[in-house]
């Protein structure tokens, strides 16, 4: 019986692994990487958002994207889901969501959404620096590795260019251990 637990286990853990890394992510390359702590300086390309702003905390920002993308939209079109969702981190004075559009559509391909709340924005390409980590992420965690990525660039004499954001890849699914968020900002290197 434990044999087949872990058999079992070990399945899921590789279809989990599966379906989280065939969604698409934002395009970049990586300029300079450090194991300790586990930063990279990366070169991302242009991109569109789909953007709300979270008023009622996460859960409620996560709900009006999903809304469009699973067609909440003039067209009833699915759209993709991508990775990572970005937010702003906790206790900014605007709270926003955004979700990365998938890369096949350009602005103004994009279904007029039929909530009100769902905003587009088109990011240029830009390096920025990312703190990887993983678990679940409380406000205070992601404050920590802020502090740890802001003081690391500070040693480096890289100059953040505006606010970090918090990005999570993973479905809520996904054990701890396996979970990977990230803190990016816009850096000057």
């Amino acid at each position: 019986m434990r044999t087949f637990l872990i058999s079992l286990y070990s399945c899921v853990m590789m279809l989990v692994s599966a379906t989280a890394s065939a969604i698409e992510e934002p395009s970049y390359n990586v300029v300079k990487s450090w194991d300790e702590p586990s930063v990279e300086i990366r070169d991302y390309d242009a991109r569109i958002l789909a953007v709300t702003k979270m008023g009622q905390g996460a859960n409620a920002g996560f709900g009006v994207l999903a809304g469009y993308i699973f067609g909440g939209n003039e067209t009833a079109q699915e759209i993709a889901m991508t990775a990572p969702v970005q937010r702003t981190m906790p206790a900014q004075a605007s709270e926003e969501m955004a979700f990365v559009i998938p890369s096949e559509f350009a602005m103004d391909e994009l279904p007029k959404p039929n909530d009100d709340r769902v905003a587009f924005r088109e990011e240029p390409a830009y390096r920025a620096a990312a703190i990887r980590f993983s678990g679940w992420v409380s406000d205070k965690k992601a404050e920590q590795y802020w502090q740890t990525l802001s003081s690391f660039l500070a040693s480096k004499g890289i100059q953040p260019l505006g606010d970090p954001t918090l990005n999570q890849y993973n479905p809520p699914w996904t054990p701890p251990f396996m979970r990977r968020n990230e803190i990016i900002v816009a850096v000057a290197y």
